[in-house]
């Protein structure tokens, strides 16, 4: 809400924070606890408790974290608590086109690492984050709060929290919105958002099969989009890990159809469009169903306010992009942040002009997952048969051709282009101050 819009708002809050964080899921959660070393006083407001059975962003979903996303939990000291609670490396990924003979298959090996990626409960990575932030002698949690208002102002912002009967305005200097997809406070200050819905849902279920998966995932191209099978872990020691969580790309017109299947007219529709190659499916857990589309912020804030995450910009699951994507933005946030001075010292924190260093450092990163991810759902859900001969010899290409799985592969692990400090693994400090220090890491 701007100064001209808003008559009723000239008393400042009784309470002053450096930052506010809006949104309590993973992007923002994540935010709060990088922020945890930093010599700032930092505000969190989540509407719905995590334990809860209504908070949405810690469901039994399964999220798949790049190579990228370990260091910078490494960085931020909470990997390995992250890795010992159902942590599933991804070693190798098999990627194919239905119906089609193109496929190509990425390892661990061709990257050097020890992993492509992780594959993590996201209950469990919230009870991590939060556990976190609560032992952060600098961070105060409302929760369950919801902030109602904002109030722009040239020098600070003003935020109304709502918390059971009691409301409150507080002051700050820099307000971060990462309250999802359907941010209705990120609407408010910019509504100039880019959309497109892909008509399609995707439906998630964990399944079991009759042999071990061995680290490895799967990517299927169909006409209808991508299926992919993740290798998920199991929270029994000793047992041998045979699950997956299936993210099955559903067009709207057979959605309804497809959800009303039985278990098993499920998994037989299941095994139908995959195969056998990952064995014989069984057992599938309750389906969930999440619309897709494709949203993007085309500038990320304005005037002490900056949108991160999902709030900022939405891509389609396909390649596992989307979390990771807002995960980087925390990382890139967060040096920023630690870039300054503490508040009262430093007059340009907060500011249009920082604002501003913000944007540019997620520009280019933004727009190149936005447009890799939107390219792979155009190119191979669809039937014209021109577009299935390149994709097929993509694949095959890409199977062949060692220089274009290695950009493949940094691409999708989050090591392409330039890399803050989170990113390649190098813990932030309170002696960080100055203009971010980001490089090319990933040369390293």
């Amino acid at each position: 809400m701007t100064q001209s819009q808003d008559r009723t708002c000239d008393q400042v809050g009784n309470q002053t924070f450096d930052v506010v964080i809006i949104g309590g899921g993973l992007v923002g959660a994540s935010l709060g606890v990088a922020l945890g070393p930093a010599d700032r006083k930092i505000l969190l407001i989540e509407s719905v408790a995590h334990q809860s059975a209504q908070q949405p962003s810690y469901d039994e979903r399964t999220v798949a974290l790049t190579y990228s996303a370990k260091r910078i939990y490494s960085a931020m000291g909470i990997w390995q608590e992250i890795e010992s609670r159902q942590a599933q490396p991804i070693l190798d990924i098999h990627i194919s086109n239905q119906g089609h003979f193109g496929q190509t298959h990425l390892s661990h090996k061709d990257a050097g690492t020890d992993a492509l990626g992780y594959v993590v409960p996201t209950r469990v990575l919230g009870d991590v984050l939060w556990r976190q932030l609560k032992m952060d002698g600098n961070t105060e949690i409302a929760c369950p709060a919801r902030a109602n208002n904002l109030h722009q102002r040239d020098n600070y912002c003003l935020v109304d929290i709502c918390q059971g009967k009691n409301t409150r305005r507080i002051k700050t200097a820099l307000v971060v919105l990462a309250d999802g997809g359907r941010s209705a406070l990120a609407r408010q200050i910019n509504s100039a958002a880019i959309s497109m819905d892909y008509a399609q849902s995707a439906v998630l279920s964990i399944v079991t099969t009759d042999r071990p998966h061995r680290g490895r995932a799967y990517e299927r191209f169909t006409k209808e989009g991508p299926l992919a099978l993740l290798p998920h872990s199991t929270a029994s020691a000793g047992k041998i890990d045979q699950r997956f969580a299936a993210v099955w790309t559903t067009r709207q017109e057979n959605l309804q159809t497809r959800i009303a299947l039985s278990d098993d007219d499920f998994i037989a529709a299941l095994q139908h469009c995959f195969g056998d190659r990952a064995g014989n499916f069984s057992h599938p857990s309750a389906r969930k169903i999440y619309p897709l589309k494709r949203a993007l912020l085309p500038e990320p804030g304005n005037n002490r306010i900056i949108v991160i995450g999902n709030a900022a910009h939405t891509v389609h699951p396909v390649a596992g992009q989307g979390f990771n994507l807002g995960l980087r933005d925390v990382a890139h946030l967060a040096e920023l942040i630690f870039s300054h001075t503490p508040s009262g010292a430093d007059s340009e924190f907060g500011n249009q002009s920082m604002i501003n260093a913000y944007a540019r450092s997620r520009k280019r990163d933004t727009e190149m997952v936005t447009c890799f991810t939107h390219s792979l759902v155009e190119i191979f859900s669809n039937d014209f048969k021109a577009l299935g001969f390149a994709r097929n010899l993509g694949l095959t290409t890409i199977e062949h051709f060692p220089p274009a799985k290695r950009f493949l592969l940094k691409r999708t692990m989050g090591l392409a282009g330039r890399q803050s400090r989170l990113e390649a693994g190098i813990p932030l400090g309170k002696q960080q101050t100055g203009k971010p220090q980001t490089k090319d890491y990933a040369k390293g």
